[in-house]
Order: C-alpha cells, then structure tokens, then sequence
C-alpha cells in the first residue's frame, strides 16, 4: 500500500527535486503530491506576526493553507511549512515531518512530540555553501575588493589602493578566530588552513578535530581569541548564552581595525553596538549576511555606512544545497517507509 506524501517546496527547495529524490529513493511505494510556495519572491514570517502561530520563526505559508493541503497525507516533506500545535491538532493522520533545513524552527517540536509525530532535519545541507560565501566574504573586506569596486562604479580609480599602508593583507599572515565549529565552522577552519591562516576557535561544548589540532589549529578562550585575530567570523548557534554574544564589550575587545564577519545568525550581533564600532574606529570593517530583522528597513543606519558589506542571507544558497537537502529528507522518507531508525531526529 502506498504512503501519501505531501510536498510543500518553493522556488528555492524545488517541490519537483525533493519529488524525484523520493522516488529515486523510495520507487513507486509514494502517492505525492506538490505545492509551491512564493518564497524567497516574498518575505518568511514569525510565530509573532500571526495568532496562533506562537513560538515559529522562519516560515511560510498561513495554517488554513497548509492543513488543507496536507490533508489526510502521513508524510510533510517541506523546508518552510509551518507546523502549530493547532495545525497538528486537524492533521490526525499525520505521522512524519521532513524539514529540509539545519534547525526546523518552523515547527513545534513540543507539539510534534505530544501528537507522536516524528520531524526530521537535515543538518549540514548548506555548510560547504556557507563556508565557501564566509571566505568569499572575508575576502572581500581584507583584499579591498569592495572597496575598489564601489570607488571603480562611481568613476574614482584608487590607484592609492596600492599604497602599502592602504592595501589588503593576505590571509596566510592573519590570525582568524572562528566562534563556533559545528558542521559549517569544521568546514571555514578546514578553508582557512588551505589559505595559511593562523587559526583560533572558540566552542566550549567541543574538542578540536585531531587533523586541525595537528595543523596547529587552538581551541581558545573567548577574550583570547577576540584580542588575537585580526578577524572574527560568527558560525554559533543562537541560544540564551550567544545571543548578542558580540555586544560593546566585544566589539572593544577586538584588535584595533579588526574586521567582523556574521554569516551565522543576526540575534548573535549588538547591532548597535557594532555601528558605533564601525563609526568610532573600533573596527576597520565588517561583513553582515544574516539580520535579526529580515528584510532589513531601508533607512537601517548600517545600510549608510562605507566599512561594511551587507547581502541578504544568501549564504546558504547554492544548487548542490537543494540536491543535497531533497536526498537527505528523501533517505529519511525511506527509512521510516522501511522500518528503519532515523538518521536525524530532532
């Protein structure tokens, strides 16, 4: 008998690739069926903004529209659904929710548990992605790429960039301090040593990989890493302990002209403390991808500054993030079709 799957993707996570990678996986045992929502066209929401909806962040889609569409299916298969305790509640039928993300922050994991429904992620879909934009970013800040092409579109060759008191400096005679090393801090070390880099990392709940101990790679004290790189790259989690973990202090801690890159999370970062950080002469730079407020306002003071690059949380989109995220949900599919214990419960 045939188990009803359904799939709510978007123009990111394409509902017709997580569709192939469960039948590759799970061959004709599938009745699916697709949705496609609007996103990233239009904005995600948080559990503030709608009634009923407390507690989720990062989703999209209201209640009405994805109860009804799930219906009587046992299996969601989604990035951005989301999954209320009220929603759960009109859903009896379902028994298995497939986040195609790192944290499923779009569901109620208390609820889920309540209503013996089993969410599985999947972790590390978009750390090479990620890693590989974090070096792209501190690249672009310590090589004056930025730099020279916003003077070179205005029409003002700096020449002067050359200057040897005003040009970048190469990583291999840096010291780069990585707070946090999960599956995308793991991969920026790895890169960094690649580049020559002195390493320095700060995560209390881990011990160095064997390889980056040998290759001189230390696992460090807060303080110490801040007063010893001459960059700081954020890949924590967002947690009671880390949230605005980079505040004043922080910020006053660093190496005069240090630059500061957050590919992680916006809650990690005092906003305003960085401003006046990057105003008063604190830092030489920075280098923002994600915001605690998304999209950022247009009149956002960070926007009008000349020291800082700002994308919109793009690091973690690559092609191979989609493939990688669909194989992973589609293997989870199967395993729980098979019987089988699942690789990444939550």
């Amino acid at each position: 008998m045939s188990k009803s799957v359904a799939i709510i993707g978007d123009h990111f996570m394409l509902p017709e690739v997580f569709a192939q990678k469960l039948t590759e996986a799970c061959g004709a045992a599938l009745s699916i069926r697709t949705r496609k929502e609007n996103w990233p066209d239009e904005p995600m929401e948080h559990g503030y903004a709608s009634a009923g909806m407390a507690g989720l962040k990062e989703y999209f889609g209201t209640a009405d529209g994805v109860v009804d569409f799930i219906a009587d299916a046992e299996i969601l298969v989604t990035q951005l659904a989301p999954m209320s305790r009220g929603m759960l509640e009109r859903l009896p039928n379902l028994k298995l929710i497939a986040v195609s993300r790192g944290g499923p922050v779009n569901i109620d994991m208390q609820a889920a548990r309540d209503h013996g429904v089993l969410v599985v992620n999947t972790p590390g879909r978009n750390s090479s992605a990620v890693a590989e934009f974090t070096l792209g970013a501190i690249l672009t800040e310590t090589r004056k790429i930025r730099v020279g092409h916003e003077a070179l579109r205005k029409g003002d060759w700096r020449g002067e960039l050359y200057r040897a008191d005003v040009t970048g400096r190469e990583l291999c005679e840096m010291t780069v301090g990585v707070i946090g090393y999960g599956n995308i801090g793991t991969k920026v070390v790895r890169l960094l040593r690649a580049f020559g880099a002195r390493v320095l990392v700060h995560d209390p709940y881990i011990q160095l990989a064997p390889e980056d101990a040998a290759a001189g790679v230390e696992l460090v004290s807060f303080d110490r890493l801040l007063a010893e790189s001459d960059v700081v790259t954020m890949h924590a989690r967002v947690t009671e302990e880390t949230t605005q973990m980079m505040n004043a202090t922080a910020f006053a801690a660093m190496k005069p002209g240090a630059l500061f890159v957050n590919t992680a999370r916006g809650p990690l970062c005092d906003y305003d403390a960085l401003y006046t950080a990057l105003t008063d002469g604190t830092l030489g730079s920075a280098m923002m991808e994600t915001f605690a407020v998304e999209p950022v306002p247009a009149d956002w003071p960070l926007l009008q500054l000349p020291n800082i690059t700002l994308t919109p949380h793009i690091a973690g989109a690559s092609v191979r993030t989609v493939t990688f995220a669909a194989e992973q949900a589609a293997e989870e599919v199967r395993r729980y079709i098979a019987g089988e214990p699942a690789r990444n419960p939550c």
